[in-house]
């Protein structure tokens, strides 16, 4: 049996209500069968201290059958900011399990994230679509989330079933498992690869369904894609040089150019999603897949600072009809004044448009994570 802990899918419990599987305790044995409940904060939080686990069959049954629980706005404004950071470090644990634990910590890291990208998907895409106020996170962990979330944006575009939306999330997840290191370091490196460098780039799709098959990954589907996330269709691409790939490796190959393109390196600043976006587009115009993944952005991803044609400053909340009709937020008069009360604006309207796309440090307040949930969610 694969089990996740009880902590890990805190997002698909609603107290009071029947629980969607069984949880047991440190030794398997049964504690509460499916359809118990779990009745009041405290209970839980005694169940969450003995270690308690669930059964990780289940909670993927689960989760085919039954979206996660609706959140309210109030959620979204003091919780998923709080829980989101959680995740990532949930998903950094179990990118550095050792190979008996990480099957198990991979499947309660995917249960929370696609948990908290149910609740807000808008904030998901503002999760990667902005840059950190530190750089003291690793890249290595934060590519590979943010790739993840990439990907099953654009499956669910796309129409993906639960299950391949899942598989392709944990395919990005861990698609540079064999090099996360070495990209945090390349990050803020300047100068050019060395030999070493160079072979272990070459070498890492190998090595990732090395260490996945150690961890007893099996999918073929999720360790295919994997080894091909480099290859191209005119077979210049790598370790292999195979022309003929996966529909699943193409994807995660462009969540992968792509989302790096949205964080700054040393020897370059961060682009924003409609320059990313057009080089993808420019790379592989014929691609379906490709295409979901800019649509499922837009030209102004939630997340993103602009200046309307009225002269205010805002974020965006949401897309629109359009990709470059999004939601806004107007955090300021026209005249550049701070509004107490933000005011939603429809980019629709001609005196509403998106006439410049402005960086995260021109806000006229604070945007915290806490901040940006609750303007999306308000919207």
């Amino acid at each position: 049996m694969r089990v996740c802990s009880l902590s890990s899918v805190k997002n698909r419990i609603v107290l009071g209500q029947p629980l969607a599987f069984s949880v047991r305790d440190t030794d398997r044995t049964l504690l509460l069968a499916r359809g118990q409940v779990i009745a009041d904060e405290a209970q839980l939080s005694a169940l969450m201290r003995r270690g308690a686990l669930v059964d990780a069959s289940e909670l993927a049954e689960s989760a085919r059958q039954t979206p996660a629980p609706t959140r309210s706005a109030a959620y979204l404004r003091e919780r998923l900011s709080e829980e989101w950071g959680r995740s990532q470090q949930e998903v950094r644990n179990a990118l550095s399990a050792p190979p008996e634990r990480m099957a198990e910590a991979l499947d309660g890291a995917t249960a929370l994230m696609l948990s908290l990208i149910d609740s807000s998907p808008e904030v998901a895409l503002s999760q990667v679509v902005r840059q950190p106020e530190s750089t003291s996170g690793h890249y290595g962990v934060t590519h590979s989330l943010h790739a993840a979330t990439a990907c099953q944006a654009a499956a669910r575009y796309l129409g993906w079933g639960p299950d391949d939306q899942r598989r392709a999330f944990q395919a990005a997840l861990t698609m540079n498992l064999g090099m996360l290191d070495l990209q945090a370091r390349l990050s803020s490196q300047v100068s050019p690869l060395t030999a070493m460098q160079r072979e272990a780039i070459h070498e890492h799709p190998i090595r990732s369904v090395e260490m996945l098959s150690a961890a007893g990954i099996d999918d073929p589907d999720w360790l295919e894609a994997v080894l091909q996330h480099h290859e191209t269709p005119d077979g210049r691409g790598y370790p292999h040089g195979v022309g003929d790939i996966g529909e699943l490796a193409e994807m995660l190959r462009y969540a992968d150019i792509y989302t790096a393109r949205l964080s700054a390196r040393a020897n370059r600043p961060a682009m924003s999603a409609a320059q990313a976006g057009k080089e993808l587009h420019q790379m592989a115009a014929q691609s379906p897949l490709a295409a979901a993944l800019i649509k499922s952005f837009g030209i102004f991803p939630p997340g993103s600072l602009v200046r309307l044609a009225s002269g205010e400053v805002g974020l965006v909340v949401r897309n629109g009809d359009k990709a470059h009709r999004p939601m806004v937020s107007a955090l300021t008069n026209a005249n550049g004044e701070p509004r107490q009360t933000p005011v939603l604006r429809d980019s629709s309207r001609e005196d509403h448009a998106v006439v410049a796309l402005l960086p995260s440090h021109a806000s006229p307040i604070r945007l915290s994570d806490e901040r940006i949930a609750a303007l999306i969610a308000a919207a």
